[in-house]
């Protein structure tokens, strides 16, 4: 019986292979290899007897099972007896011959399983295949191929099934016609060469050792001659390829006679092929092999053979190997091997024919040839030992190839050379040379000309491979050592190799430290041995030059440091303390920044502070001369490196400063300024920053020889001291000149303050003053430059004594000359900004400037800088760029020369003189000339508050006028000019509180509430801009002085005419507003002013009369409130802008706004809220039309109660209004406008911006929002507003559910206010609207919800009142009665007990309501019960506790997820209450218990949710601990559940605790195996295998597995692939049961 069940088991699997599904398939596959691990015998058996009754399945099914049989077999090949094994064996045999025509995929299954069984009986095997294998009859393809795989896989065991094979198989060969059969042969033949090899190289372990090569010598050979003589010339490639693979490994086993008779035919044949087969590798492979077994046999017929093999294969190498298409990497592995083989057998020949290929015009060519010599320098060194010098000369071309492949080969040649000991023979220095020039490539180099490649390699490449060289053979070839030191530093001060100084530096630094390691520290370079290397001085120079760019060329600066430390005995022996101490320093400095962070110039600094230290230290004045004639001598390297030439030249003032001979100083001044490059402007800088530098301690010896240089002949072109310059142009004498007045100045700022003061006027200025006279502008700017650096070195000067600066005026006149000669069309030239920078140094120094000379400099710079025009936009951004830049620092230097000026009077009257010069220019009617002017002025007014230093109260006589200049320009047409006028104000307004004797650190409120306001000025739209200016002039009332408001308001008055139009409507609100603030001064004529306005508001729409509207409105109400009110509301309605604004001004005054609102609800509540109006079109309803006047009084409500100020009288009549507004919002929902109001909205809306909605709900939604944030609540309108409420009572389907989102928001944020809404609210219980009754009904129960209503007695009323509502006609009022009553238990817990008996009829009730056609009230009714049942008492739960179980099963499985969910819950909820009858419950919860497991499954994720809880409060019940944990661990709430895991273990515990329950459970699963869901269809068959999976024997005897196989069969041709997967899993597992 049991072995029959296996087999039904088996058979059904069987039957389902035809699922086309391939998920299915490898399920089906699976479970049959499931059941063979336990039956391994039994399933062969079934499979086999299947396949062998069911003759016409089809190939791709019986695929399947054979697979399944090849694993079952491999995975228990140890247990199979003989006959078994038999048995399978003869079945894959018949498999795989019972079709002539080849099917692979079947054949090859079946082919498996026989290689499979031949692990271990492989006579058997034999003996079946055997018979398939007769002599004299082609046997099938794949008895050949099984003979061939069996020979890989079961070495021992088949080779001595070879000898006979072959000798069946040789006479075959004749007898294959067809390409198929003759491709399998070669693979059969390859198999056995590579098996008879790897049995032969094993003999120690074969079971008959004494098989030999020769046992199979002849048969492979004459194998051999079939393949080559006849198929190797077939035309099909896939033959030839076939013979070439298997002819590799046979030449190993032919006959060594054999082998070297047949090479001269053999070779040129498998060469042939090269032309015929793109795909080259398995030729390749192929003929290495031939190559290997020809050397082994000591063959001498090579050597004819070599001319066509080398230049065969060498083209092979030529062309790239595709790194996408392994095939073609694999091919160059196995030619290079060829190489390899050739090489070392003929070592002059193979050489003879590569070197000269070095010579090849061809780029291909050239590679090639130079990747096989690194392959042959690094696989035949002993062959090559002799030849070194040979292949070294012969690479002096490949040493000039400009083509970066033929580069980037050579690199890598040199690498192997480097290992092999190449580079220590004559010719390896060149060969270093020439890495090191890769390694300088320049980075953003294109490559030369080359054919256009796809894989064109960039010269950055051939850098970073040469790079990567040269440090590791630095690093990690100890036999380089001696090549590389000290060679390698006479690549550091040529200026070509600057690129390579990075890695040259690094490996340098390595090397040295090892010859330090090794004691070799004071004999580190040794110029005795190696007349070519730089000297210390020379070195240090280059190394410390370079550092003062750090960051270039890969950090070159760190690595020079590193170097130069490395190197500082050689430098100089007194140098070892102080640069072991700083280098580490300076390159700690370079590591913490970045190259945008470092301060170039504090870092020049560091250096230069090196550089004196090292001088000080090393304190040998020969030494010294040396060192600055070298850096001298290196001047002209640096032609083309601009920055560091300069530092250069700051390192020889440095240098020379440090040297005693007064003589060399002399000698290398006059050197420099005989030899520099004039023409170009950094090459000026670094002359005269040298000579600057050196004048720190040499200032006679640098004058003398300035002083020489001027009066010399330079200027005068004829021969004399400085005769170098005789053929220069007027153009470059007049650089010459620039130099030497930036030489001055650069001396004036350096030398000694105390020396250099009496100079000034004497030496320098005297030389000075006889250029000025130029229209040169590099010498312009030098003069100006220079003027500056001396004015600068008086001032610091100064410090030192007394000075009287007698040509000051003299100096400054020049200025304002040059200033003026600036055209005013354009900015060109930085003349303007050095200048006014010169004067504001020079204004500083003593005497003062006359007045006239002082106006005269203020307002040739004002005119010079506002009056440019505005900048163009440039197509070229670069130019933009820079004269950007350029225009800002002139604004700049113009504000530093005014602040300057202003300096020196710092009072009222020096302000008021300022602003007189000023004044025109910020009410200039061009903007750009406003921008800039009131730009100086805010920085002017800034610096003058933060120099202010008040001793005496004394009062502030302009501000008035002068905050009348700037406040208006707050809504100037240009943000810049807005945003720097409230500066100026604010600046102002600090000045004034300092003068009245407040500190200047004082902050004071409301002037700083001026910053807050810039914000506002950003906007362009004029409402934020006037409300910004309105709230200025109040902060500008509050802290102008009495005295000054009369003048600021005259002031302000002009101000109206200012030709920027903003400024002068500001100016009317800063008016307006002043005026408020201020009181008294217009109120008698408030109203003639009034009336002004209003008759301008239908004609100007502008913000500052619409404001004086709504003070006049309001006025009038005061006085005429209901004639005010009812003109108002008989306004067209939408109320238009105008209409609006008035009605808001209505809300000013409290008493006043609170008797209108009541004006208002009155008229709300007077007329019925719509009527019924009947509809024309077909098949249509009564439509409900809104009445006018309550419509237009819930828009006034709107606008009155949206102004701020009435939030007091809102809060007076907060009940009455929420109570009207919530029932003017149920009673608006779904009602239409009036056909003539509808008409009317949509023109309304057409013009101009779309007023507000006047559609009935939306305007009573929006004045109800509008009463609770004014009322105080807008905690409550947020909350409603967030959870989406204001949405849902507008829509008829969900309007109770935005009412519950409002009585929840009240009842948190608005409790106090709720006796009252509640005592208006009752009677609409009874209200004859339908809609009313739901928004009262809806409203209480959610009220109910909160413990509110408990605090302020109101409980009891409600409930009964919700009890009342049980029987209304309205389901949905008698569903959300229920839900009030379930609202209790969150809201009021602790009177439940009190009343639980009422509210548990009221929700048994409500399960059983006849008219509830959709269960929307036993939904209800079942989710407050689950919230009402931890509060009641027990006995009146336990009476009831079996009805309900019962009466809500059914839903467990409805099509209504929120059933599902509710009564879930509810199930969970009443597991607590079980206690009492604990067996009868216990049986509902094994009843619910597999379709809570499954239901984990279910589609919607909040039913997941109410299983997991469930199952929770079940685990308990249930008396399994282990499953009470699990359901506690696993179906946390916020824990993800691996259901197949999870399953798994549940039916362990299970079948551990209740094994009795197995057929009840499997039962229960069925009934879902018929389930909507495709996920439950696929748990329940997986519940079953699961619980079969942990079944004890026992127990097995319960199920009656027929009708469970019946239906898991039926359920496998579920149309849903993932259900018939696990089903498949389950018959799988049935084993466990059989």
């Amino acid at each position: 019986m049991t072995e029959s069940r296996i087999k039904r088991l088996a058979t059904t699997l069987m039957d389902a292979t035809t699922d086309k599904d391939p998920l299915v398939q490898e399920q089906i596959y699976n479970a049959l290899c499931y059941l063979g691990e336990s039956e391994p015998e039994e399933i062969l058996n079934s499979c086999d007897e299947y396949l062998r009754q069911h003759d016409k399945l089809a190939y791709p099914h019986r695929v399947i099972i054979l697979k399944a049989m090849e694993t079952v077999v491999s995975n228990n090949i140890a247990l199979l007896d003989k006959s078994t094994a038999k048995v399978v064996i003869f079945l894959a045999s018949n498999e795989m011959t019972k079709s002539k025509e080849v099917i692979r995929d079947w054949q090859q299954a079946a082919s498996n399983v026989l290689v499979a069984v031949g692990q271990r009986f492989i006579n058997k095997v034999m003996e079946e295949v055997l018979t398939k294998f007769q002599p004299g009859i082609l046997p099938h393809y794949f008895v050949m191929q099984t003979f061939a795989n069996l020979s890989v896989s079961n070495v021992f065991g088949m080779v001595p099934f070879l000898n006979s094979i072959l000798g069946t198989m040789l006479p075959m060969l004749g007898m294959a016609k067809q390409d198929h059969m003759k491709s399998v042969f070669c693979y059969a033949l390859q198999h056995f060469s590579e098996s008879i090899q790897e049995y032969l190289a094993n003999l120690d372990k074969a079971p008959d050792p004494t098989v030999r090569k020769d046992t199979f010598s002849n048969e492979i050979f004459s194998a051999y001659e079939v393949l080559f003589n006849s198929w190797l010339q077939h035309r099909e490639a896939k033959l030839r390829l076939a013979v070439v693979e298997a002819m590799g490994p046979m030449s190993y086993l032919m006959p060594g006679e054999k082998l070297e008779e047949q090479l001269p035919k053999l070779i040129p044949g498998i060469l042939a092929l090269y032309k015929k087969h793109t795909e080259a590798f398995y030729i390749s492979k192929s003929l290495c092999q031939i190559l290997e077994a020809s050397v082994n046999i000591g063959s001498r017929s090579l050597d004819v053979q070599l001319d066509s093999l080398l230049g065969t294969l060498h083209p092979q190498i030529c062309a790239p190997a595709d790194p996408s298409v392994p095939l073609t990497v694999k091919n160059h592995t196995e030619v290079l091997r060829c190489f390899t083989v050739l090489a070392c057998s003929f070592p002059d020949r193979v050489l003879a024919f590569l070197l000269p290929k070095l010579e090849s015009s061809n780029e291909r060519t050239r590679v090639g040839t130079l990747l096989i010599m690194r392959q042959i320098i690094n696989s035949a060194p002993s062959q090559m030992e002799i030849k070194k010098p040979f292949i070294l000369s012969s690479m002096k071309l490949p040493l000039q190839d400009s083509n970066n492949k033929v580069k980037r080969a050579m690199v890598q040649v040199i690498s192997a050379m480097a290992h092999h000991g190449y580079l220590e023979q004559p010719g390896g220095e060149a060969m270093m040379e020439f890495l090191v020039r890769q390694c300088a490539l320049p980075l953003d180099a294109q490559p030369k000309k080359q054919p256009p490649d796809a894989d064109d390699l960039t010269s950055d490449s051939v850098q970073s491979i040469s790079v990567n060289t040269l440090f590791l053979l630095s690093t990690t070839v100890d036999r380089m050592n001696n090549v590389l030191w000290p060679y390698l530093l006479e690549f550091v001060t040529p200026i070509q190799f600057t690129n390579a100084l990075t890695p040259l530096c690094k490996s340098l630094m390595y090397l040295a430290m090892k010859k330090q390691e090794e004691g070799e520290n004071a004999s580190l370079i040794r110029y005795d041995l190696n007349a070519n290397l730089p000297s210390p001085y020379a070195l240090t120079t280059r190394l410390l030059v370079v550092s003062s760019q750090p960051y270039i060329g890969d950090c070159r600066g760190m690595a020079a440091l590193r170097l130069l430390n490395v190197l500082h005995y050689s430098v100089h022996p007194a140098l070892d303390q102080l640069w072991s101490k700083q280098v580490p320093l300076l390159v700690e400095h370079i590591e913490e920044n970045t190259e945008s962070s470092l301060s170039q110039k504090e870092w020049e600094e560091k250096l230069l502070l090196f550089l004196q230290e090292t001088l000080v230290a090393v304190s040998d004045n020969t030494w010294i001369c040396h060192f600055a004639t070298e850096m001298c001598r290196q001047l002209n390297s640096y032609n083309g490196f601009v920055l560091e030439k300069n530092f250069l030249y700051k390192c020889i003032g440095t240098t020379l400063g440090a040297c005693t001979s007064k003589d060399l100083v002399q000698k290398q001044l006059q050197e420099l300024l005989e030899t520099a490059r004039y023409h170009e402007e950094v090459e000026r800088e670094g002359l005269a920053s040298c000579f600057g530098i050196c004048a720190i301690n040499h200032l006679e010896e640098t004058l003398a020889k300035l002083e020489d240089f001027v009066r010399s002949d330079v200027f005068k072109k004829s021969v004399g001291l400085f005769s170098i310059f005789k053929d220069r142009s007027d153009n470059e004498v007049e650089k010459i000149k620039s130099t030497l007045i930036l030489c001055y100045g650069y001396v004036a700022v350096y030398a000694p303050k105390e020396l250099v003061l009496s100079r000034i006027e004497a030496d320098i200025l005297k030389n000075i003053f006889q250029y000025f006279n130029t229209k040169d502008l590099t010498l312009k700017l030098c003069l100006i430059r220079s003027i500056c650096m001396i004015s600068q070195a008086i001032y610091n000067g100064v410090k030192c004594g007394d000075f009287v600066f007698s040509r000051k005026a003299e100096l400054v006149a020049q200025m304002v000359e040059f200033i003026k000669a600036e055209p005013l069309e354009a900015m060109r030239t930085p003349v303007r900004q050095r200048a006014m920078i010169t004067c504001t140094y020079l204004v500083i120094l003593e005497p003062h400037l006359s007045d006239p000379d002082r106006t005269e400099l203020i307002d040739t710079c004002l005119a010079s800088v506002l009056a440019l025009p505005p900048m163009e936009k440039d197509e070229n951004g670069g130019d933009t760029l820079h004269k950007e830049m350029l225009y800002g620092d002139t604004i700049s230097a113009l504000k530093d020369l005014l602040k300057s000026l202003l300096q020196r009077n710092l009072t009222p009257h020096g302000l008021q003189d300022m602003f007189a010069h000023l004044g025109p220019w910020i009410k200039s009617n061009k903007e750009h000339e406003r921008q800039r002017a009131v730009e100086v002025s805010a920085a002017l007014l800034d610096f003058y508050l933060n120099k202010l230093n008040v001793s005496t109260v004394i009062p502030f006589y302009n501000l008035g006028v002068l905050i009348a200049l700037f406040s208006p320009r707050c809504s100037d047409s240009l943000a810049s000019v807005r945003q720097h006028a409230i500066d100026c104000v604010h600046c102002l307004l600090y000045i004034q509180l300092c003068y009245e004797g407040f500190a200047r650190d004082y902050r004071d409120e409301m002037v700083e509430g001026l910053k807050a306001l810039k914000k506002g000025l950003e906007e362009p739209d004029f409402t934020i801009l006037f409300h910004t200016c309105n709230n200025i002039a109040m902060v500008i009332g509050k802290r102008v002085p009495p005295d000054q408001l009369m003048s600021l308001l005259l002031a302000m008055f002009e101000g109206l005419a200012d030709p920027d139009k903003n400024c002068s409507r500001a100016a009317t609100v800063m008016i307006n507003s002043l005026l408020k603030e201020r009181g008294g001064v217009l109120q008698e004529k408030v109203p003639d002013i009034m009336s002004i306005i209003h008759s301008k508001l239908e004609e100007v729409d502008e913000e500052h009369i619409r404001k004086a509207a709504q003070q006049t409105v309001y006025i009038l109400a005061s006085q005429h409130k209901s004639m005010v009110v009812s003109s108002l509301l008989g306004s067209a309605l939408p109320f238009d802008s105008h209409t609006c604004a008035m009605w808001r001004s209505l809300a000013t005054e409290p008493t006043l706004t609170s008797q209108i609102l009541e004006q208002l609800l009155e008229k709300v509540n007077r007329d019925v809220p719509y009527k019924e109006s009947k509809c024309f079109l077909l098949g249509s309803g009564s439509e409900r039309i809104a009445t006018p006047l309550p419509l237009a009084a819930t828009c006034a409500l709107y606008e009155i109660m949206s102004a701020p100020e009435s939030g007091a009288a809102v809060l007076g009549l907060y009940p009455p209004l929420f109570v009207t507004l919530l029932l003017r919002v149920s009673c608006t929902v779904g009602v239409q406008l009036p056909k003539n109001l509808q008409s009317r909205e949509r023109r309304s809306s057409s013009h101009g911006p779309a007023p507000r909605s006047l559609h009935p709900c939306s305007c009573a939604v929006e004045t109800l929002k509008v009463m609770l944030a004014r009322g105080g609540s807008e905690e409550v309108a947020r909350a409603v507003g967030s959870a989406g409420g204001w949405d849902l009572m507008a829509s008829p389907e969900r309007h109770h559910d935005g009412i519950a989102v409002l009585a929840g928001a009240m009842a948190r944020h608005a409790g106090p206010r709720l006796p009252l809404i509640v005592k208006n609210l009752i009677p609409t219980l009874s209200s004859v609207f339908d809609s009313q009754r739901i928004t009262a009904t809806a409203f209480f129960a959610e009220l109910l919800n909160s413990n509110v209503v408990n605090d302020l007695i109101l409980l009891e009323t409600m409930m009964d009142n919700m009890t009342g509502r049980q029987k209304d006609a309205c389901t949905l009022v008698r569903m959300l009665a229920l839900r009030g009553l379930g609202n209790i238990a969150s809201g009021s817990p602790d009177k439940v007990r009190k009343h639980g008996a009422k509210l548990l009829a009221s929700m048994v009730n409500g399960m059983d309501d006849k008219d509830d056609p959709h269960n929307l009230v036993a939904l209800e009714a079942m989710s407050s019960l689950s919230k009402l049942l931890d509060h009641l008492e027990e006995r009146d739960i336990q009476s009831m506790l079996l009805h309900i179980a019962i009466r809500i099963r059914p839903f467990f499985d409805s099509e209504q997820p929120d059933l599902r969910q509710s009564s879930i819950v509810l199930f969970g909820n009443l597991t607590k209450f079980s206690e009492g009858n604990c067996e009868v419950f216990f049986e509902q919860i094994l009843n619910g218990l597999v379709t809570l497991l499954l239901h984990l499954q279910d589609p919607k994720p909040e039913v997941v949710k109410a299983c997991k809880f469930a199952l929770r409060m079940c685990g308990p019940s249930m008396g399994c601990e282990g499953l009470c944990d699990m359901f506690l661990n696993h179906l946390r709430e916020d824990r993800s559940l691996h259901y197949g895991e999870f399953m798994n273990n549940v039916c362990k515990h299970l079948m551990q605790s209740y094994p009795e329950m197995l057929n009840r459970l499997i039962l229960t699963n069925l009934f879902y195996f018929k389930s909507n869901w495709a996920d439950i269809r696929a748990a329940a068959p997986m519940f079953i295998g699961f619980l079969v999976l942990h079944v004890d024997e026992d127990s097995c005897q319960q199920v009656d597995l027929d009708p469970l196989i019946s239906a898991l069969n039926l359920l496998l041709k579920d149309p849903v692939p993932a259900v018939r997967v696990k089903v498949a899993e389950t018959l799988g597992r049935l084993i466990r049961i059989l």
